[in-house]
């Protein structure tokens, strides 16, 4: 006589059929951008390193405690899970936040925030939820916020009751350090001077990074990683014209 199915095993056998569709929809998966394609900033890549990266793949060097809502490693030293990429548009701020998934090896959930407002109550507090007990199950994760601004404009305007709602829930989430365990928040935008004071402590989006404006030699290796797969006769100097006034 067989054993009896338990509703567990049921409830797995589904999310294997689940998972490869969530995947192949690019929901969770971890992304196709190296470093290379993003064309220098190396200080961003180093503060990633430090704060991601290394501690996706070398989990044992990181003895960490739960102190106020924040990780700190065994050496003293503050390991944020939230991350705020500011600067002017076009700079590659979505590039960078997909290639630092890439060198994890962390799944990579992108949103766009406005996606997130729902007119109807309670809706974008659930969608809020969702996200981030996706991101948790699927840990390691990079779950990046795109123009995030939109979710946490200052509160008290009026008719700004969707987006309140909204800051709250996503502050509750991002306060919830014993939950966050493998998953890390990386928020970008351009206006960050219109963001709510409250999100910006550490703990929630506490680490600031600027993403300026390439400079010439920067320009340059964007030219080249844009060109690798592009049919571009030899003779085009790809760095003189990064070195070109006016661009």
């Amino acid at each position: 006589m067989s054993e009896p199915i338990s509703f567990c095993h049921i409830l797995q056998e589904a999310a294997k059929m689940v998972q490869p569709s969530s995947r192949r929809e690019g929901f969770s998966s971890i992304p196709n951008v190296k470093w290379e394609d993003v064309g220098g900033l190396d200080f961003l890549r180093h503060e990633f390193d430090r704060y991601i990266v290394r501690r996706v793949k070398f989990p044992e060097e990181y003895e960490v405690i739960i102190d106020d809502c924040h990780f700190t490693s065994g050496f003293g030293v503050d390991l944020e899970t939230g991350f705020l990429l500011y600067g002017p548009p076009g700079c590659g701020k979505t590039l960078i936040a997909k290639a630092v998934a890439n060198e994890a090896g962390a799944n990579f959930i992108h949103i766009k925030g406005p996606e997130l407002l729902n007119k109807y109550v309670g809706e974008s507090e659930l969608a809020v939820r969702t996200l981030f007990s996706r991101a948790r199950t699927c840990s390691p994760c990079v779950l990046f916020f795109d123009e995030v601004d939109a979710l946490t404009t200052k509160r008290g305007k009026e008719g700004g009751w969707v987006v309140e709602r909204l800051l709250n829930q996503l502050l509750i989430e991002l306060d919830g350090a014993e939950t966050l365990r493998g998953v890390f928040v990386i928020g970008a935008t351009n206006r960050p001077d219109v963001m709510d004071r409250a999100v910006l402590r550490p703990g929630r989006f506490g680490k600031l990074l600027y993403v300026p404006l390439p400079t010439p030699d920067e320009r340059a290796l964007i030219l080249k990683a844009l060109a690798r797969k592009k049919p571009i006769d030899s003779s085009v100097d790809l760095s003189a014209i990064a070195h070109m006034r006016g661009l």
